[in-house]
């Protein structure tokens, strides 16, 4: 399996609800650095995974979504808490959803594979990896 990786980063603010966040229940502010990696099993016709430019583009604009924005007033997270995990997966259908309408170009139909990783510090990070679905050649 072959794979490429691009980072970018965003900032946000957010707070959670429950006993389990602690201190973490107050509004705060995180700054991640974002991995995706694309993945595929054989190479495109110019022998690369992905166009490493349109995929810093797209993650660049997935990210800007979000960037500088307080979560807890963005109505499609309203009541979530939008914990790392969840923020991974989030970013993860929404390049997904732009891979599909041909953003990245028509090679990526070969893409079968992504991975997010948000890392919150040097120490602490999480992602969320599957198979990349509603692109044609993809695994469905």
């Amino acid at each position: 399996m072959y794979a490429v990786t691009v980072r970018d980063h965003f900032m946000i603010a957010h707070s959670f609800s429950g006993e389990t966040f602690g201190p973490a229940q107050a509004l705060h502010g995180a700054t991640y650095v974002v991995d995706v990696e694309f993945r595929r099993p054989h190479l495109d016709p110019d022998n690369v995974v992905v166009d490493i430019g349109k995929a810093s583009e797209i993650v660049k604009a997935v990210l800007g979504e979000m960037n500088f924005k307080n979560l807890d007033g963005v109505a499609a997270f309203k009541g979530v808490n939008t914990t790392t995990e969840f923020l991974a997966r989030a970013i993860f259908e929404r390049i997904q959803a732009r891979i599909t309408t041909g953003d990245l170009g028509t090679h990526a139909s070969g893409l079968s594979a992504m991975k997010v990783t948000l890392h919150e510090s040097h120490i602490a990070w999480a992602s969320f990896e599957d198979a990349l679905t509603g692109v044609s050649g993809a695994r469905t």
